[in-house]
């Protein structure tokens, strides 16, 4: 069965899609996914298929009004725990298609209605499938619209293939969606006082769900006293650091060319990210495991 690597950090801006896209290139991986659908930037540095099959994908209903049934009661308007309603108006942004409003309605004038939260896309080749969406402005599926990403995946690849799942910022919804079925989650962290904060809640997210994480630091070398915490805390609860990446303006280049730098061999980052995708691809496919105390 195939195995999947999800790469987190806690919060925007430590790397995930730089590490991402680099794993991509350097283990020439038939299937991945960015489930950051709120933002979505892992096809920017990817080359794909030269265009996606998009779909819509509808989550949570939104109401409409049938304003020829309405008699103006009121009733949906006053108990609109949104204020979504205003004479017998439903905002298309405000309302979370709880369906409060539905239940109350004297008359049945009000149903919930299909109401498409996103764009599922995935790119498909003979050798590659990528799966990704966006998720409409103000829609509240970010959640159920992730698990969709994930599920474009095929699952009939062999047991030596390796997923990579690009995730979001953060702990919410899309996280959590993610966080389903993976085998192990590597956390991207950085040096600073806040990188070290929001590491701190993506591992104890992934305990609550029982799931194995590793480390790696990206730009270690900007804080050393940082860094050297990161790895303290991380020695207490026996959580492997798997490696560090020093700062590299190479990776700016990179990104400014919209490409990964695995395209840079050379660089200082794209070696230790290759020592540490050679570590993960090894344990993974061989179905051994690093040691954890939770």
């Amino acid at each position: 069965m195939m195995k999947q690597l999800l790469i987190l950090s806690g919060k925007g801006g430590t790397g995930k899609t730089t590490v991402a896209s680099a794993f991509v290139e350097l283990g020439k991986i038939h299937a991945y996914a960015d489930c950051d659908v709120d933002a979505p930037n892992l096809h920017l540095v990817v080359a794909q298929a030269p265009a996606p099959t998009k779909t819509d994908y509808f989550g949570f209903g939104k109401a409409v009004i049938d304003s020829l049934k309405c008699i103006h009661c009121g009733l949906c308007e006053q108990n609109c725990a949104f204020g979504a309603i205003e004479n017998e108006v439903i905002g298309i942004y405000e309302c979370e298609g709880c369906g409060v409003c539905v239940e109350l309605c004297p008359v049945n004038a009000i149903k919930l209605s299909d109401y498409s939260s996103g764009n599922l896309m995935l790119y498909k080749s003979e050798n590659h499938v990528f799966s990704t969406a966006q998720l409409k402005m103000g829609s509240g599926a970010s959640g159920k619209l992730v698990t969709a990403v994930k599920k474009q995946i095929p699952c009939e690849m062999n047991d030596n293939e390796i997923v990579i799942i690009d995730g979001s910022p953060g702990i919410g919804c899309p996280v959590i969606a993610s966080i389903s079925g993976v085998d192990m989650i590597l956390i991207v962290a950085e040096p600073t006082i806040s990188g070290i904060h929001d590491m701190k809640r993506i591992i104890d997210t992934a305990r609550h769900f029982n799931v194995k994480c590793i480390v790696c630091i990206n730009k270690f070398d900007v804080n050393l006293d940082n860094t050297k915490k990161i790895e303290k805390y991380c020695s207490e609860l026996e959580i492997p650091v798997i490696g560090k990446i020093p700062f590299d303006t190479a990776v700016v280049k990179a990104v400014n060319s919209c490409k990964s730098i695995a395209c840079y061999p050379e660089s200082m980052a794209a070696i230790a990210l290759s020592e540490i995708w050679n570590e993960i691809r090894t344990t993974l496919a061989q179905g051994r495991s690093f040691q954890f105390k939770y």
